[in-house]
């Protein structure tokens, strides 16, 4: 069980308190890997993905068949100054499509055999315009948090966020650009598709928000910077943390939310990969900075969850080689 989180220190404590992967699971996984019949790195980084997920589950031999795909959905004071192509009202929308199944990444999911679970956070109260105030207060960023931390299933054995928010790649850009530095520039993207002016109004927006705003704490720049959805991804993958729970990171805005985490503790993203890389332009440097290497790059730039989803079999079938391959001496094969 995990506890109720009361105040955020109770959130920075549990994350600093997470444990680690299990060292003689990690141990068992490599000793039978080097058993497998195949050639010595014969399988690449399904490999080293098998043997980092065997540590965290705690199983040399580990399986996966309850995989979890969470979609949050928040929305933005910040729209009001012009940063996204659609309206907000498209939120709402498309939250609907989600729970009638109509989406991408209900088919992601349903392909990668993971149950989908939706959350929209109080979609009628944008969070405030943070060209002008914080965008959450301390009391809403730690509600955000606390969906995302309750809304993982203990028994899931492995986990997606994704997100759904009309202009979050705006909220996005600024948190990279607050934790990590660098020109307001070299993290805004066009998102949904904004035109140069648009691009540029962007732009304005994120560098205004940053100097208005930054810090170097990743939860005083969640909670000043983001959204809802964003605090909720950023509680789901802190949960699955405590829970031993391997994570597939989605795209920027996902990638965004798990950096703020990573500002807050060392190491609090070492069960997480990062499911791809995304087509929104600053998602390659957001995954340098995490030190994560994408297992796919597809162009993508949906969100939703969609390329994490998609990883989730990448992962699978990388479980299932080192877990169901026979050794050399079950298949009775000279290993030279």
């Amino acid at each position: 069980m995990l506890p109720e989180l009361t105040d955020l220190s109770t959130f920075r404590a549990q994350l600093a308190a997470a444990p680690g992967p299990d060292t003689a699971a990690t141990q068992g996984a490599e000793e039978r890997n080097g058993q497998l019949t195949k050639p010595p790195g014969a399988l690449g980084r399904l490999e080293d993905l098998a043997i980092w997920y065997a540590g965290w589950r705690g199983n040399a031999r580990p399986s996966i068949e309850a995989p979890q795909v969470i979609v949050f959905a928040g929305n933005h004071g910040v729209t009001a100054q012009g940063v996204s192509a659609f309206p907000p009202e498209v939120t709402v929308q498309m939250v609907a499509n989600f729970q009638h199944g109509g989406a991408a990444i209900n088919q992601l999911a349903k392909a990668a055999g993971a149950k989908m679970d939706v959350h929209a956070l109080d979609l009628d109260n944008p969070t405030a315009d943070f060209t002008q105030a914080p965008a959450m207060t301390e009391d809403e960023l730690l509600a955000a948090l606390q969906t995302g931390w309750n809304a993982v299933d203990p028994s899931s054995d492995l986990l997606v966020v994704g997100e759904m928010g009309i202009g979050n790649t705006t909220p996005a850009a600024a948190i990279g650009c607050a934790l990590f530095g660098g020109e307001a520039g070299d993290w805004t993207g066009r998102g949904t598709g904004v035109d140069d002016a648009g691009l540029a109004n962007k732009t304005r927006v994120v560098a205004e928000g940053v100097a208005k705003h930054g810090s170097e704490d990743g939860l005083e720049v969640l909670q000043r910077l983001g959204g809802r959805e964003i605090a909720a991804m950023a509680g789901a993958i802190a949960a699955a943390r405590v829970l031993r729970i391997p994570v597939v990171l989605d795209g920027f805005i996902c990638c965004a939310a798990a950096a703020c985490l990573a500002k807050v503790t060392e190491g609090a993203l070492d069960h997480a990969v990062a499911g791809h890389q995304s087509a929104e332009g600053a998602h390659g440097a957001l995954l340098g900075h995490l030190g994560k290497e994408p297992l796919l790059s597809l162009g993508l730039r949906l969100g939703e969850g969609s390329g994490g989803a998609l990883a989730i079999n990448i992962v699978k079938s990388a479980v299932a080689c080192h877990s169901g391959m026979a050794t050399f001496a079950e298949a009775g094969v000279s290993d030279g």
